[in-house]
Formats: structure tokens, sequence, C-alpha cells
């Protein structure tokens, strides 16, 4: 199960029971802690683990190693589900889940639980009262991945492609997907001038090979109204440019070998440059041996 996916089950688990516990007992899973230790050394929490238990503020239980025990019979009721509302039917949606769930409830809690002897309404009404109050805020805990920007202006993750405005990105620009159980959210590394990092948000994908795209997304890239050709030197330059540019502009376009090619260039004898040298002009007379003595 994905960090996101785990914490979000937490956020569903609060809402059906109207209220968040105390404390909260987990196993040695990857998404609590950040790696195994030795008996008697404190467990390190995972960073995500620790701020979602105190934005809802419950305490997090770690049970020791090799203590199945520490649970009670919580493996018990994944059966209990699984046996009385999974088995031997499909669903097309989690909303039809959700739906055969709660209508097997009631049933359930009509029973008496074989351990504590109680009517189990009973003691989860006694259970609900004395849940903290769930924040109105949510916490979401997103899986952060890294990708690069393709060339039309697309994210690939997960075999699946989003689009991110073509105005605020460049080709191979390094973002961070964050990713939640629902949406896909593209952010900038660097914040803007604004302090904002957010650069797209889409539904997530379902499968592989889908283009989740907004057409917005797309409007700054070239879509070629804007190529022309000629054969006429007078249209060289851009229409509506001030033949009165700065040097640097006109240097430019001088540059080009259209415009290089109609510079009149002075033309001037040699021996000018012998006179500015102050050295004899260069003669091609014949040198006898009785010259050189």
């Amino acid at each position: 199960m994905s960090l996101a996916t785990f914490w979000a089950c937490h956020r569903r688990a609060f809402t059906h029971f109207g209220g968040v516990p105390a404390a909260i007992v987990y196993d040695r899973t990857k998404t609590v802690i950040r790696r195994h230790v030795a008996p008697g050394q404190a467990v390190p929490l995972h960073p995500e683990a620790v701020a979602f238990a105190g934005h809802y503020d419950f305490d997090i239980d770690v049970l020791a190693a090799y203590r199945p025990t520490g649970k009670g019979r919580v493996e018990r009721q994944v059966t209990i589900v699984r046996d009385h509302v999974l088995a031997g039917r499909a669903f097309s949606s989690v909303p039809e889940l959700d739906a055969t769930f709660l209508e097997w409830v009631p049933l359930r809690r009509r029973r008496t639980h074989s351990t504590h002897g109680e009517v189990i309404g009973i003691r989860a009404a006694r259970n609900h009262a004395a849940l903290r109050p769930i924040p109105a805020r949510p916490y979401h805990v997103v899986n952060r991945h890294l990708r690069h920007v393709g060339k039309d202006c697309l994210v690939a993750f997960e075999a699946n492609l989003y689009s991110v405005p073509a105005a605020k990105v460049f080709h191979r620009q390094l973002v961070e997907v964050r990713a939640s159980a629902a949406t896909i959210g593209l952010h900038a590394t660097v914040p803007d001038a604004h302090g904002v990092t957010l650069l797209a948000v889409h539904p997530r994908a379902v499968g592989r090979g889908a283009q989740v795209v907004d057409p917005e997304h797309w409007r700054a890239l070239p879509d070629g109204h804007t190529r022309a050709t000629t054969s006429s030197h007078e249209d060289r330059l851009p229409t509506g440019r001030d033949p009165a540019a700065p040097p640097s502009t006109a240097l430019r376009f001088l540059l080009a070998r259209a415009d290089a090619a109609q510079v009149t260039v002075g033309q001037r004898p040699l021996s000018v440059y012998d006179q500015l040298a102050g050295i004899s002009p260069f003669t091609t007379d014949t040198i006898t041996p009785k010259d050189i003595s």
C-alpha cells in the first residue's frame, strides 16, 4: 500500500467513526517507521506519520517485534468483513463497495461480541463518544517524485501523461509530482516571484497509457501559424521593425548572410599599408648573388 493510500484510509475511518482516537497501535510497517531497530531502542518514525498524527492529535504506539498478541483480535475483524461483505460479490466502484458495507453494519452491531459479552452497537456508541473531534482542515499525505518535462509539456508518471503550462516550464525542466489517491499535483522545484510552486492539478488517471491534458496548457506552444518564406530581399526584416533601432538590434541583422552581402567594402592598393608601416614596397624583381654580396 502506498503512503498516500495508507493515510487516506485513516481519514475515511475517522469520518466513518465520527472522531479520532487518543492512540493508534501499529505493526512495524514502512508507512509508519523508517527502519527496524534492535529490541529496547527507540523506533524511528516516518516523517509523514509524525506530521499526520500531530495534525489529528493522536499518539502512535508501535508494537514490539514478534508480539502478535499486542493487536488484540484485529485480524479476526478483517476475516469477518471479508466473509460477510466481500465473499461472492464483485464491485465496479468504491462507492458501491461502501454502500454494501454500510448495509451490513447494522446487522453486525445487533450481535453480542464473544469476547467482552456486550452488544456490539452499545459498546460502539460508548467508544464513539470518547473519540476526539476531527480537525476542520484535513491533512493530505502525498507521494513525491521528480520527473522531467517533455517537449510537448507533458510529464510522465506511472505510464500516464499529465500536462503543465507551456508558458511556465521549459523542455527537460525538473518538476515535482505530488501524487495522492485521487489527484496528481505538479509543482516547480523553485517558487516563482510570488512564492508559488503549483503548476497544475489533475485527477489521477486509471490504468496505463492515458493522457490527462488541459488544452489551455498548450496555448503557448508554437503551432506553425507564424512560419513564412520569401524570395524578396526587401522583405528580409520583420514587419514593423523600426529602422532607428538600437545598434545591438541592427548588428544582429547585419550578421545575417543576406544583409552582409550588401555591404560595400572599400578597396586600396597594398602599397598604402607599406607606407603606413614604414617599410619598402614589396617587389618581384630577381635577386642575384652579386646583389647579396
